[in-house]
């Protein structure tokens, strides 16, 4: 059985040394009362709305997180025109294909860090009922999505290479992601987490980025994302079940079911 919530050598939490704790306390209390503190409890009165001041600041200074690119095409520009005199804006549109092409590319190197920690179970490290089959079926629809997200930018005029500032800002977002996938400690249990997170995030963009197209009139477009989004619902039914599987027999002492 995975054993990520065992029990160890913890010495992260105060009750582990009750003496040193104690003396920690006192001295706290004892500073507390001092005029020390009491200087420094003003200084931090007097520094916290400044700090907060400089912070709003550089918020309403700062420029945006990048920007949607002109078309490079004729027919980019004509299909952009197109919409723009309809009452539309395509650059939202563009922005949101952008950041999905990135996220369905980050689910692609995700699922394959999966993988390669699936193939590294054993009886201390089990996989429990996730078999490489199925990470492989799910990164191969990740894939799918990310070339069917670029011919659809393509289709419209723009370049699939260029990077959105939604995009730019998944990227960073799923920095963490990738760091716990890739980190040989850590379990599947909690690789599993991460990947409900992903699959969650991405259903709820798939949902909107079907608005959008609708909104746009893509009607092309509609019927393509709404079979991605059919999928990826199967993704996150998927990886809940062995999420689920996986946590209810670490705390009932059972062992992992397996297919």
């Amino acid at each position: 059985m995975e054993k990520a919530a065992e029990m160890g050598k913890n010495r992260t939490g105060i009750d582990m040394s009750p003496a040193q704790s104690k003396e920690m306390l006192s001295g706290a209390e004892e500073f507390a009362g001092s005029e020390e503190y009491s200087r420094t409890a003003e200084a931090a009165d007097i520094e916290t709305p400044d700090m907060v001041a400089i912070d709003t600041q550089y918020i309403r200074e700062s420029d945006p997180v990048g920007s949607v690119p002109m078309p490079a095409t004729l027919r980019g520009a004509l299909k952009a025109g197109k919409k723009k005199a309809g009452g539309h804006n395509p650059e939202v549109f563009l922005n949101k294909l952008g950041e999905r092409l990135a996220y369905e590319r980050t689910g692609v190197r995700l699922y394959e860090s999966m993988i390669t920690k699936c193939e590294a179970a054993d009886d201390l490290h089990p996989a429990g009922p996730v078999t490489v089959e199925e990470l492989r079926h799910i990164r191969d629809q990740e894939a799918e999505h990310f070339v069917m997200l670029k011919e659809a930018i393509v289709a419209l005029g723009a370049d699939p290479t260029a990077q959105t500032p939604d995009a730019d800002v998944s990227g960073v977002a799923a920095m963490g992601m990738q760091q716990v996938l890739n980190d040989p400690r850590t379990t599947m249990t909690q690789c599993l987490e991460v990947l409900l997170s992903l699959e969650l995030t991405d259903n709820a963009a798939w949902e909107l980025l079907i608005m959008l197209a609708e909104e746009l009139g893509a009607d092309d477009l509609v019927e393509q994302f709404q079979q991605a989004l059919t999928q990826e619902e199967q993704h996150v039914q998927r990886v809940r079940s062995w999420y689920e599987q996986m946590m209810m027999s670490q705390a009932s002492k059972r062992k992992a079911v397996t297919h």
